[in-house]
């Protein structure tokens, strides 16, 4: 599951006294991120001057920086969507990688104020943008979702999603709307999505998921009534599976699968 890693420290401006060697820097061509041809190690261009601090890790000020959408990759560099880095760019780099990505789409689409679209400027002492003429700051945006994996005894409910490769399947989720706990937003979407019913709804984990600045919050629930029926919109195929006759699942450093793969672990 990605996680962030051990040590790092979040901060706005750079941690110069940390800074024992050059920064790292992260790269970035709108949401591809630049990397070694293998894919295993980042790759180095010269930073923006405007470049985002992120934090501090390893000895190091960890930093984001955005290029133009038609800069080419250096010679044995090359462009790529972080999520096809998953398994092959070291785990930690790849969280550091998409806390950095939800940093800079959040700086870059709030560079004008939405109450009167002055330009806005960064904050020195907190992660903000704020407007000069009317005040107003902006905060990075956090959308908060559930996950939720039902179980009926020892079989778990697995659905595709349209937006899924062929055969790939996962726990039901959806966006918490306003005016919702997130145990609201279980049953309600749960039941728009398949139309059964749960219950004994038990908090499994949380995490970050920059794609481009949800908060996945995953759950399991019991079945407790009503005619498994996909809603055709977005799920188009779902049905209970036990734990030797599974499909293919979501990628391993999401938290989808971890919370499939404990709770099997726990039915069996």
């Amino acid at each position: 599951m990605l996680r962030t890693p051990s040590n790092f420290r979040a901060a706005v401006a750079q941690v110069d006294a940390e800074a024992i060697v050059s920064p790292r820097y992260f790269f970035f061509r709108g949401h591809e991120i630049l990397v070694s041809e293998t894919g295993e190690t980042l790759g180095e261009i010269e930073p923006a001057a405007d470049a985002l601090s992120v934090g501090a890790w390893q000895g190091q000020s960890v930093l984001a920086s955005s290029v133009s959408s038609n800069s080419a990759a250096p010679t044995g560099m090359r462009w790529a969507g972080l999520r096809t880095l998953f398994g092959i760019l070291p785990d930690d780099l790849v969280s550091l990688a998409g806390r950095s990505l939800q940093l800079l789409e959040w700086d870059r689409t709030h560079r004008f104020c939405g109450a009167c679209a002055t330009p806005t400027v960064r904050e020195a002492n907190e992660r903000a943008r704020r407007c000069p003429s009317c005040g107003l700051s902006a905060y990075p945006r956090i959308s908060p979702a559930m996950m939720c994996l039902v179980t009926r005894g020892k079989e778990i409910l697995l659905a595709r999603n349209a937006n899924f490769p062929p055969g790939r399947m996962s726990a039901l989720a959806g966006f918490v709307e306003a005016g919702e706990s997130v145990e609201d937003a279980v049953h309600r979407e749960v039941d728009e999505e398949v139309g059964i019913r749960v219950d004994n709804i038990r908090y499994f984990a949380s995490q970050s998921w920059p794609f481009p600045n949800s908060l996945m919050i995953a759950y399991t629930a019991e079945y407790s009534g009503g005619t498994l029926k996909p809603n055709g919109v977005e799920i188009v195929e779902a049905d209970w599976f036990s734990k030797d006759k599974l499909p293919q699942l979501p990628p391993r450093l999401s938290i989808a699968r971890a919370l499939i793969e404990d709770t099997l672990q726990r039915l069996s």
